[in-house]
């Protein structure tokens, strides 16, 4: 199977549609499709994105005698290593609005597999803890979730975290125009409403960085 195939099986698998998996993974709905009609590939931290949404490991894509068994045939045997990274929680995240942000460390940490770092310096990342429900279903309340710092968002749609009024910190969908003086940062849980920035408040929000995995506890 190509890798295009093995993106549409695991997608059908899952019961999701395009446009489903391309909310998701906060990408466009033709990327979906030109993945799966194999026009082009997705970047390797989209792989972790995908595998996090199909619910399969990175070697599904890439290894030939790997398959993704049917929902009746069970789950693939989890893989395991001993050679991850600890990261402290520095602080909390709103996935909503109106939540002063701040870095604190109350000791708090969290293990992650070296490989998901995909050979990036481990300085180059950090991990928030999720408050509130505004991105329900994809980030719930507690989640703990691996930020890859940077300042601007690749494209509009990523999953960023954002501070905003100088002072309040939030996780949301960015969405943009590139060139144009407004950002809007909307919930993916619909009872939310998205908040606009324009013109100058846009000179008082920093991008902090964009969302790369969700680590979630399945027993709190």
């Amino acid at each position: 199977m190509t890798l295009g195939e093995k993106i549409r099986a695991a997608r059908k698998a899952k019961g999701l549609t395009q446009k489903e998996l391309a909310s998701k993974i906060g990408a466009a709905h033709n990327s979906i499709s030109n993945w799966e009609n194999n026009q082009n590939n997705p970047d390797p931290n989209t792989i972790q994105n995908l595998c996090w949404a199909l619910d399969v490991q990175p070697n599904y894509f890439f290894d030939d005698e790997y398959t993704r068994p049917s929902p009746h045939t069970g789950t693939p045997s989890p893989v395991t290593t001993d050679d991850v990274v600890s990261f402290p929680v520095v602080g909390e995240v709103a996935a909503g609005f109106d939540h002063y942000s701040y870095e604190n460390w109350a000791g708090d940490s969290i293990e992650i597999p070296r490989s998901y770092l995909h050979g990036r310096d481990q300085s180059d990342f950090f991990v928030l803890k999720v408050i509130g429900d505004s991105m329900y279903p994809d980030y719930q309340d507690g989640d703990h979730v691996l930020v890859l710092r940077q300042s601007t968002m690749d494209r509009s749609g990523q999953i960023g975290v954002v501070i905003y009024g100088d002072d309040k910190g939030t996780l949301k969908r960015i969405e943009y125009v590139p060139g144009e003086d407004w950002m809007t940062m909307r919930p993916i849980n619909p009872q939310y409403p998205p908040v606009t920035i324009k013109n100058e408040a846009l000179e008082h929000c920093t991008v902090l960085g964009v969302a790369k995995m969700v680590i979630r506890d399945l027993e709190q």
